[in-house]
């Protein structure tokens, strides 16, 4: 498959993307789901040992949660180099680039001798895999028609739940019978194969044009453009809000089920992650009905579901607990859907960067909230984690509402990706 960022020939510069249910469509979606999944099992490889880990490096919860933060550190502070190297070189060719340097290292970190060695190439793993999320959705604006490329993006970010939940379902059995050295080693073998399929299946561009950006000058102009967009900025401080509680939320909940009065064993608390399917579901419910009642609504529904999911975790019972968690989640990714293809839309130039943006905002707060979590948590246990998750996510509730206002009626475009209403 060619790769080739070769400037749209007169045809195909009136060519207006693939629409849903064509062969290229469908080749699309399935290609970006297994970057999906090479990305997202490999970032949260750990997750699911976390316990393990702590317990064999003699190192406190928050210390082993660091190889998640640094990985999502690394992620964050290459999400917009990486774009920039996109609009020169070509979505697909940055993404095969960042993938492929993703998993070679990923399969280094079982071998590391040390922690601090774990760490380091764990920081350099989220590096690489900074050329993936937000290329993506960048790739699916230009490729995919604009009135399905709402519900693209919701396919993608289903795609993304379900890598996420491949590599914590195959870490967690494999680590308790071997150690989380073959849990991680076990993860890079799934992610190496889901990039080599991925490479097969995604189409070559027709709609990218090699971009410079304007140097660095121009650069920093697109990213205070950005950044100054009351609109964007309040997708950024969601993403960074709500990212960091549901990544708090699923770093620290494994060590309160290990822990009375549940004393859950690691086979079992991995299968907290089949929660990740309702989030699977969500997306993609959640990014069309978005074209029915608006992206604001949806959003401000899916973080509601949230608040009620993490309510239910307070409970010493092991069926509320479960059950807040997949409401939890569901809402999560029903949000989360809607902010990550709505920066595609409100951003008419610089998309690449304008998705980037939403990424370093999302794994920042995956990196600190994350991270920050943890403090809460040994200090004054999980009763404090959630409700200062249930905090932010209330923060983010009333940014939305307030920055995303019902813009003045005006007839609909059926099918268009800015129907009447879409900001209520």
């Amino acid at each position: 498959m060619s790769t080739s960022a070769a400037s749209p020939s007169p045809a195909e510069s009136d060519w207006e993307g693939h629409l849903k249910g064509s062969i290229a469509y469908r080749r699309i979606l399935a290609g970006l789901a297994l970057a999906g999944v090479a990305t997202f099992a490999q970032l949260y490889s750990t997750q699911a040992v976390l316990p393990l880990m702590a317990n064999e490096l003699h190192i406190t919860a928050a210390e082993a949660a660091l190889t998640i933060s640094l990985a999502t550190v690394g992620l964050a502070a290459t999400v917009l180099p990486w774009s920039f190297v996109a609009d020169k070189i070509g979505r697909v060719r940055a993404m095969a680039i960042g993938i492929a340097a993703a998993t070679a290292l990923g399969l280094l970190v079982p071998l590391a001798p040390t922690f601090p060695l774990v760490l380091a190439l764990r920081a350099l793993e989220g590096m690489a895999l900074g050329g993936i999320p937000a290329i993506a959705i960048a790739y699916l604006n230009e490729e995919v028609n604009k009135v399905h490329a709402a519900l693209a993006a919701g396919s993608y970010v289903a795609g993304t739940t379900l890598g996420g939940l491949a590599g914590r379902l195959l870490a967690g059995p494999i680590g308790e019978l071997w150690g989380w050295r073959a849990a991680a080693f076990a993860v890079s073998i799934l992610a190496t194969a889901s990039a080599a399929l991925f490479l097969l299946l995604v189409p070559k561009p027709r709609r990218f044009t090699p971009s410079s950006a304007g140097g660095f000058r121009g650069a920093m102009k697109t990213l205070a453009a950005h950044s100054s967009n009351p609109r964007l900025l309040a997708l950024y401080i969601q993403a960074f809000l709500l990212m960091g509680g549901f990544v708090a939320v699923y770093n620290y909940l494994g060590f309160r089920l290990h822990a009375a009065p549940f004393g859950l064993p690691a086979t079992v608390v991995s299968l907290i992650f089949l929660a990740y399917l309702s989030g699977t579901v969500s997306s993609r419910w959640g990014a069309g009905l978005s074209m029915r009642f608006g992206r604001r609504t949806v959003m401000l529904a899916g973080i509601a579901t949230m608040t009620a999911g993490l309510g239910l975790t307070l409970w010493d019972n092991i069926a509320a607990v479960l059950a807040g968690l997949v409401v939890f989640t569901g809402g999560f990714f029903a949000a989360h859907s809607i902010g990550a293809g709505w920066t595609g839309t409100i951003a008419t130039s610089g998309r690449a960067q304008a998705a980037s943006l939403y990424n370093l905002s999302y794994y920042l707060g995956s990196s600190i909230i994350g991270w920050a979590g943890g403090l809460a948590f040994q200090a004054f246990g999980w009763t404090a984690l959630a409700w200062a998750v249930i905090a932010l996510v209330c923060t983010t509730a009333v940014i939305t509402a307030v920055v995303h206002r019902s813009p003045a009626p005006q007839l609909a475009v059926v099918g268009s990706l800015e129907p009447a209403g879409q900001g209520k």
